[in-house]
């Protein structure tokens, strides 16, 4: 199955919805996982109308109810079949519709609500067990693949600025996992995995958790495969009116991560940057301004 079950009926019919049908209809184009895996209340909840609109976006579909809805997005997800492409149409729909800079405003609007969501006071206390696991680690393995890799490195680049024995679980000719051999419980992995789900990832969290290492897992769900078998978990957020999820949330957790990390390290993060800053000078890394590049 290449689309969401029902993108083409909604598409159809979608001009001739009610403002509060069509805000169903656009949760339901643009979060088809969501659609599958939530109740209708809180579905109802997360598009901003009231149940009985979902109720009633069902039968302006010609169908009983809106589990019946449900029951096909379900059947999609086990198949396998919401991938990017179940997405895109609605995408290029709803972009063709309001133009290319609603498209952006929209994206931007739901990143920044996504963001400040994550300063509540719960979100806030696993960032800091997940930091303690961190700063305890005597190595910290950085696991993330596909599009989840830029926030694994981010982390492990910044851990490493400040002398924290940080690895990056990647490598050429498939040798990535291989260093997981020397990974021991004083260690921790820190894995990132947002759906669908990298089957590889998955494969070698799960051999930590068998081998006796810890797991931090920055995931999108609690019923997500990391979240099953984490000893710490970060859920964040990643639903965008794109057809692609959004990665922001995520890369900001590894950034703050980066930096509780380092500020409980003391002086040997000092030390570290210090040396990190002198090679930088030694080797000219970085332009200061265009101006003195020119000048000089």
């Amino acid at each position: 199955m290449h689309h969401a079950p029902l993108n083409t009926e909604i598409l159809t019919r979608f001009d001739t919805m009610s403002a509060q049908l069509q805000a169903a209809a656009r949760f339901v184009l643009d979060r088809p996982r969501d659609v599958a895996l939530l109740s209708m209340r809180e579905q109802a909840r997360q598009a901003g109308v009231q149940p009985a609109t979902m109720t009633r976006l069902a039968k302006h579909l010609g169908l009983n109810g809106y589990e019946d809805i449900r029951e096909r997005y379900a059947e999609a997800v086990r198949g396998g079949g919401l991938g990017f492409s179940g997405k895109v149409t609605a995408q290029q729909a709803n972009q063709k519709l309001k133009g290319d800079e609603a498209l952006a405003a929209d994206m931007l609007g739901a990143i920044g609500t996504q963001v400040q969501s994550l300063t509540n006071p719960e979100f806030l206390s696993h960032i800091v067990a997940a930091a303690d696991a961190l700063s305890r680690a005597q190595r910290i393995y950085c696991l993330g693949l596909r599009a989840s890799h830029a926030i694994a490195w981010h982390l492990h680049y910044v851990l490493t600025l400040t002398g924290r024995q940080s690895v990056q679980v990647d490598g050429i000719a498939a040798t990535g996992p291989d260093c997981l051999a020397h990974a021991g419980p004083d260690d921790v992995l820190f894995a990132v995995s947002i759906a669908p789900y990298t089957k590889l990832t998955l494969e070698l969290a799960d051999y930590a958790v068998q081998n006796g290492i810890p797991v931090v897992a920055l995931t999108d769900s609690a019923v997500a495969p990391l979240a099953q078998i984490a000893k710490h978990t970060i859920l964040v957020p990643t639903g965008s009116p794109s057809f692609f999820h959004t990665m922001s949330p995520g890369f900001i957790v590894a950034e703050i991560l980066g930096a509780i990390v380092a500020g409980r390290s003391g002086e040997d993060a000092l030390a570290a940057l210090t040396h990190v800053d002198a090679l930088h000078a030694a080797l000219g890394s970085h332009v200061q301004s265009l101006s003195a590049k020119r000048s000089s």
